[in-house]
């Protein structure tokens, strides 16, 4: 629930920048679902979304653009 109410917070404001750190942690299956359907019907209205996450699963749904940070240096992947 703690997860769910940060996102909520984060999106009162219709922000076109929304910047998350692993939004899917703590989340159920139904969770998870939820979130990404979401964020897809985010991402469709046009908002830019920042997506922090060590799961690949998560990134490849969501992301067109995709950066490994790697001993401080970003390197795009996609």
């Amino acid at each position: 629930m703690r997860q769910r109410l940060g996102l909520a917070q984060a999106i009162m404001e219709d922000p076109d920048l929304l910047i998350l750190d692993e939004p899917m942690n703590g989340l159920d299956k139904d969770g998870v679902g939820e979130m990404r359907k979401y964020l897809l019907d985010l991402k469709a209205q046009g908002k830019t979304i920042l997506i922090a996450s060590h799961s690949a699963e998560d990134i490849d749904v969501l992301c067109d653009t995709v950066v490994e940070m790697d001993k401080g240096r970003m390197e795009r992947v996609r």
